[in-house]
């Protein structure tokens, strides 16, 4: 994909967090009931579309790649929004020196985000958000690996952060006892 591919993408996922936003909020019960993990999320990514959005047509994957990680830190919101801001920040470093990504490039984009999430975080927790984004990176490096094409990796990405969210449950008690999944690693994404 190309630069405005790219930019196109991050406005989708971030229209997709807007609109779900309130029903992300009603799931949010961890690490405490505060109902704000959609809202977090939503103000994150809204700050990235803004900072993306001043970018001219001809601008380049890394200069997309840096508007990304420069307003995804600053406007950052509460836990899920920090955690979502370090997914992306991670995910743009691969791509500071690519003219296009291809399914290789995202994957191994994808891995340095959770990567980079995973570190950040003093404990990370199985059963939230992370889990659902290092999931979906391993189905997606196994898409890779087995030589499918870029659409076929998107669908395995977004297969493996489906059952990671299913498995959500199973994986913290908290989450079982009050019949939800993980607020923050909700995924609405048809394919």
């Amino acid at each position: 994909i190309n630069a405005q591919d790219f930019k196109n993408a991050i406005i989708s996922g971030a229209n997709n967090i807007f609109k779900h936003q309130n029903h992300v909020n009603e799931l949010n019960i961890f690490p405490v009931p505060d109902g704000d993990t959609g809202t977090n999320m939503c103000l994150t990514i809204m700050g990235v579309v803004e900072n993306i959005e001043k970018l001219s047509k001809a601008a380049s994957v890394p200069e997309v790649a840096d508007a990304v990680s420069y307003a995804a830190l600053r406007s950052s919101r509460g836990n899920s929004g920090v955690i979502l801001s370090l997914l992306l920040k991670g995910f743009t470093k691969h791509l500071k020196n690519r003219s296009e990504i291809v399914a290789n490039d995202f994957v191994t984009s994808l891995e340095i985000g959770v990567d980079n999430a995973y570190k950040a975080v003093s404990k990370p927790t199985e059963g939230t958000m992370l889990t659902v984004a290092r999931v979906a990176a391993e189905k997606g490096r196994g898409a890779v690996e087995k030589g499918n094409n870029f659409v076929t990796v998107i669908e395995e990405i977004c297969k493996g952060a489906r059952e990671a969210l299913a498995d959500t449950p199973n994986l913290l008690p908290v989450l079982k006892k009050a019949g939800v999944v993980d607020a923050g690693g909700r995924v609405e994404v048809e394919v």
